[in-house]
């Protein structure tokens, strides 16, 4: 069990290592080599073209001025208001930013309610000491601050009973608020935004077959006959694999081309840059590289108006599902909202993803098989889950001194030492645990994936859904169940449904130690580390090095990515969760909680205002238009954009 020792060593650790990523980070972004990977949504947008002037070289800061400011990134993070912060980022940025925010506005009030009147009332009782002189009860000063050191039947109890109705609505009462602020800042943010094509859209699948009729044929009847009034057009959604390929290939060639009419632009000699056709460029006949390219950038572009052209009237190419346009976005929520036959497995109607949010290769999958995948994710991720419990507790059983010293012996004179003891106590099963989690929303997102959704975020919604009660069942509920009651264990699945409660009531404070080295662990040194963003630096400089011969290459290889909303809801959904639970029980978890959040919100405003995004930037079906009309939409519907792939699986 840690003392307030043990968590004093784990959090000068986590301070530190969060401190070290600080400086780290600071240093990194001050070097102007690292400029377009800490600060790349600006050159995205071309706000910023070349680093902040400062002495030193093109790739080295000598102002060591600049290095004793380290922390100023905080406060430049906070400085633009949340209106320009929709205009930079977009509203969906903002909106999970807020959801840090909320956190500080419902527990800071919380925290000082609770230190101020149930602290006192559990610190000031003498249950654990008579405990432990009657019964050799093992505690620690931890457990004198929570409900532990209360007796059963006490009067104290009513101080937490009024504060768990206290704290339950004053969060209601945040939740209204902030549920109410979000929902105007929708209705200004679509009020004020331009329209745009996918406003009108609707996607319409499970088209059934009929012998008479092109899909095309039939999509344009149905609308026609059911909604006469409304319909505008459609466009059918093509299997286009090969014209895909053929247009990625189509764009390195002119990659290719633009950097070899570029070196020769630069080069003051008139010798003309060339190019072997064998392996790889070192074998083979040398020829004209800038005429070679041209010639294979104009035979490709004929092939690809050929495939084009093939794609587009080859009904095998054609797929059960189109995209059908209305006039008015009420006749498309209508469509979207309502069945359109008597059959509910045809015809299946939703709202059309916004452009760079289709996820192609699902828009034809059958209902059947939909039903199918779905229900064989829900029974793997149902053992995926309680499963997993089993190895989580087994290591996390070793990650104790207990554990150990009774699988390696030797140890014990090692693990014994008071510093020792109390990193492995403060650390170790938190790291532990946080280790098993890595892999895990790469495998909840590809569940996803098979189960057929059609767009990037609810695929990302799914697998937040999935990791939240994942991390409940196996955060929560195993640790406090299979942790702090193992001793229990033996006799709780023959109790009676009313100790139940009682006997998990017993274990949750027990387990108060082991979740606040896991928030230090998971939300202190682990949000610290976002901020370095070692991934895309790592795969930018790499890129760099051996990839990037163009502008767009750059451009490319500089684009961290979009925030991790299938990680990050649920990790905030879990410190809500302790928050609450531990709020009456436990309160001095409750600071680790609100530095969380503090340091969180700081940090992931720095990344959504300089790199990140929340939404995936991905080639668009619709042509996003300053607004719209009949014609346009019309004009933008009859273009064979289809060169994303759409498999049909």
């Amino acid at each position: 069990m840690a003392t307030l020792e043990d968590i004093g060593v784990s959090a000068g650790i986590n301070i530190l290592t969060a401190f070290i990523f600080f400086i780290i980070f600071a240093f990194l972004r001050l070097q102007p080599f690292n400029d377009r990977v800490y600060f790349s949504k600006w050159y995205l947008r071309g706000l910023r073209s070349s680093p902040a002037s400062g002495g030193g070289t093109r790739f080295l800061n000598l102002d060591l001025r600049s290095y004793l400011r380290f922390l100023n990134w905080m406060p430049e993070a906070l400085k633009m208001p949340e209106r320009e912060l929709i205009d930079h980022a977009g509203l969906d940025s903002v909106v999970y930013l807020r959801i840090y925010w909320l956190g500080l506005k419902i527990f800071a009030p919380i925290a000082i309610l609770a230190w101020a009147v149930l602290v006192p009332v559990n610190w000031t009782n003498h249950t654990l000491e008579l405990a432990k002189q009657l019964k050799n009860v093992t505690s620690s000063d931890i457990d004198k601050l929570s409900v532990s050191n209360i007796p059963e039947s006490s009067n104290r109890f009513w101080a937490h009973i009024i504060m768990a109705y206290a704290f339950t609505i004053w969060t209601c009462y945040m939740l209204m608020k902030e549920y109410e602020t979000v929902a105007n800042m929708r209705l200004q943010f679509v009020a004020s935004e331009a329209r745009r094509p996918d406003q009108f859209t609707v996607l319409v699948r499970n088209v059934p077959p009929d012998t008479d009729e092109t899909v095309s044929e039939l999509v344009e009847h149905f609308f026609l006959v059911n909604h006469p009034e409304h319909y505008l057009t459609h466009q059918v959604v093509c299997n286009a694999n090969k014209l895909a390929d053929m247009v990625s290939k189509k764009k390195k060639l002119q990659n290719w081309l633009d950097y070899y009419q570029l070196k020769y632009s630069r080069n003051n000699s008139q010798i003309r840059p060339m190019v072997k056709l064998g392996c790889l460029g070192l074998c083979g006949q040398k020829v004209d590289a800038i005429e070679h390219y041209i010639a294979e950038v104009d035979k490709t572009s004929k092939e690809i108006a050929e495939e084009r052209e093939h794609v587009v009237n080859d009904q095998k190419s054609i797929m059960p599902a189109s995209f059908v346009s209305f006039k008015t976005r009420w006749a498309a929520a209508v469509c979207a909202q309502t069945t359109q036959t008597r059959n509910p497995t045809e015809w299946l109607t939703e709202w059309a993803p916004e452009p760079r949010d289709v996820f192609w290769p699902n828009l034809a999958m059958p209902y059947v098989s939909l039903t199918v995948r779905r229900l064989a994710m829900n029974v793997a991720f149902f053992f995926l889950t309680f499963f997993f419990i089993i190895p989580i507790a087994f290591v996390q059983s070793l990650a104790t001194i207990e554990g150990i010293e009774k699988v390696a012996p030797f140890l014990k004179v090692i693990v014994e030492n008071n510093f020792i003891k109390s990193v492995i106590q403060g650390l170790l099963a938190g790291i532990v645990l946080k280790l098993f989690l890595i892999f895990l929303p790469a495998i909840l997102l590809t569940m996803s994936k098979f189960e057929g959704f059609t767009s990037l975020s609810s695929l990302e919604r799914r697998a937040a859904s999935r990791y939240y009660i994942f991390n409940f069942v196996n955060v929560f509920l195993a640790n406090v169940i299979a942790g702090a009651a193992f001793e229990q264990l033996n006799s709780f699945l023959n109790q009676s449904p009313n100790q139940i409660p009682k006997t998990i009531g017993v274990a949750i404070p027990m387990k108060a130690t082991f979740f606040i080295t896991y928030i230090m662990v998971d939300g202190w040194a682990g949000v610290a580390g976002e901020i370095l963003m070692l991934k895309p630096l790592i795969i930018y400089h790499l890129k760099n090095a051996f990839l990037v011969k163009t502008e767009k290459d750059r451009e490319a290889a500089m684009d961290p990515g979009s925030i991790g909303f299938n990680t990050g809801e649920p990790q905030i959904q879990l410190y809500f969760l302790l928050g609450l639970v531990y709020a009456p029980v436990t309160p001095m978890l409750l600071p680790f909680i609100l530095v969380f959040f503090g340091l969180a919100y700081i940090v992931y405003r720095h990344q959504v205002l300089n790199t990140l995004l929340l939404l995936h930037r991905f080639s668009s079906f619709f042509l996003c238009l300053p607004s719209v009309s009949t014609a346009s939409v019309k004009a933008v519907m009859s273009l064979p954009l289809f060169v994303t792939p759409c498999r049909k699986l």
